[in-house]
């Protein structure tokens, strides 16, 4: 312990061991009586959510959304939003994601209306085993509190209430730079709509914090059934480390950035389509590494150029970073031109493209308003899914190729959760399957267990086996029920 930490601690103070690295986490008595008290809160509701009908969950759902379709309550929202994204800028942080635009209201809206017609996952019989005289039944049943931290997306903390289809109880911290808004949705959607309702007050609970060691606080609660974290790797990682020797599971997306390779097949309209649409703003599912073939590379880099160029054009030019092998592959205009690129601080002057060692290759481009991007010439395909596999987060990749069993090869070799052969934007719990997500998992701390990479509210439950005898008679060794006496 550092001189440092020891001075900055007060009665009541908490410090957190990190096993897995060593870190010493400092948690003030504050932000700690504030994570317990909300998590306290959620375990007191989920005790009785049991009496609570899947109707009242079906009414919260439409409750919430018609408080965000209430255009009263958004000019409020709103306000609250538009004071974030000042702060926000004025401290050179990013506001790509902070921002509470119109598109975003109507996915929130839309996401909780999913929910609300959704079917009620809770009490759904999975399997049914009969028996002579009795029958055993798999039932799924709620998880319990989940917890949850994620980086400034107010959309998200809509997302988040999604466990509350299957009988859960949430309880999350949102990063700073968005806790206004966050604070705006409570007060003036969320709240009312679980009181109108009926549902418990602590259904949903936001920890009303700006500090990191909330969320730390948070996590090592053994009171949480499970632990979600979004946001950037190294915090993320540590967040889930946290939950771990807590004993709590977790699902962690903290690094992102998809892959896309093209083959020597790749017909070159497709893979400019793809590319091209896989540009249009930055999440986690945005194009981060172009590979092609070196076969296809004078007809192909050409293309994906070009519709790099395009992609810059409808937000505010583009950034490229290749190989250094490939640097001289690239055409001198690129390889001389000066840009401006948009950055969290402010519109900077760089080179439009530059060198950059294959180690780099998995790092993630947090861009503002300019497309970024790396380029990567490579042998063949099966070179692009050994880089993948060594260097990515190991979360989406696409392959373009006109070859059926390259393909397939492709995903029999690819160590992704999600797999495609064109853009890569696709990867999004409400666009591909309809259902709002709490997070997409990478595969960057390995597998998961029995479920897939996109974790939605009604994929957090657990499974009671619940009897039903009909012969009062059963009795493992056989023996007859004997005569009552009285």
């Amino acid at each position: 312990m550092t001189p440092e930490l020891a001075a900055a601690f007060r009665p009541g103070d908490r410090l957190v061991v990190v096993q897995d690295t060593g870190d010493l986490l400092h948690i003030p008595a504050r932000e700690h009586a504030a994570a317990e008290a909300a998590v306290g809160r959620a375990a007191a509701a989920f005790a009785r959510m049991g009496q609570v009908t899947d109707a009242a969950v079906t009414d919260f759902f439409e409750a919430f959304a018609a408080r965000l379709a209430d255009d009263a309550v958004w000019t409020a929202i709103a306000e609250a939003n538009a004071a974030d994204v000042e702060s926000a800028r004025a401290r050179g942080r990013s506001t790509t994601r902070l921002i509470a635009s119109d598109a975003m209201r109507a996915d929130m809206i839309a996401g909780l209306r999913a929910w609300r017609d959704a079917e009620a996952p809770r009490g759904r019989v999975l399997e049914t085993v009969r028996h002579e005289g009795w029958t055993v039944e798999q039932v799924m049943a709620p998880l319990g509190v989940v917890g949850f931290v994620f980086e400034g997306r107010p959309n998200v903390f809509a997302d988040a209430t999604g466990v509350i289809r299957a009988g859960n109880t949430v309880v999350f911290r949102i990063g700073s730079d968005a806790l206004g808004t966050a604070r705006a949705i409570v007060a003036h959607a969320l709240d009312p709509a679980l009181a109108e309702a009926g549902l418990p007050g602590g259904a949903a609970v936001l920890v009303d914090s700006a500090a990191h060691a909330a969320g730390w606080a948070m996590f090592a609660d053994s009171r949480l059934a499970l632990a979600v974290a979004r946001g950037s790797g190294p915090a993320v990682s540590q967040l889930g480390a946290i939950a771990r020797q807590a004993g709590t599971p977790v699902s962690l997306h903290g690094t992102g950035g998809a892959w896309m390779m093209a083959d020597a097949t790749a017909d070159a309209d497709r893979f400019y389509a793809a590319a091209y649409h896989s540009l249009d703003r930055k999440v986690c599912n945005t194009l981060n590494v172009c590979c092609i073939v070196r076969e296809a590379a004078d007809r192909l880099l050409p293309v994906f150029l070009e519709a790099l160029e395009r992609a810059g054009q409808r937000r505010k030019g583009c950034k490229l970073h290749v190989s250094e092998a490939d640097f001289a592959r690239l055409p001198e205009r690129w390889r001389t031109a000066r840009a401006t690129v948009v950055r969290a601080e402010g519109p900077v002057e760089e080179a439009l493209a530059e060198p950059i060692a294959d180690a780099d290759l998995g790092r993630e481009w947090e861009w503002e308003e300019t497309p970024e991007v790396s380029l990567k010439i490579v042998d063949d395909v099966a070179d692009a899914v050994a880089l993948f596999n060594a260097l990515s987060p190991r979360f989406a990749a696409a392959l373009i190729s006109q070859d059926p069993a390259a393909h397939e090869r492709f995903y029999a070799t690819i160590d992704a959760p999600f797999v495609g052969d064109g853009f890569t934007r696709w990867v999004d719990g409400q666009y591909a399957l309809d259902k709002p997500e709490l997070g997409l998992s990478n595969w960057e701390n390995g597998r998961l267990f029995a479920r897939g990479g996109v974790l939605a509210g009604d994929g957090v439950f657990t499974v009671r086996a619940r009897v039903r005898q009909s012969d009062p008679h059963l009795d493992r060794a056989g023996a007859p029920t004997p005569p009552r006496q009285g």
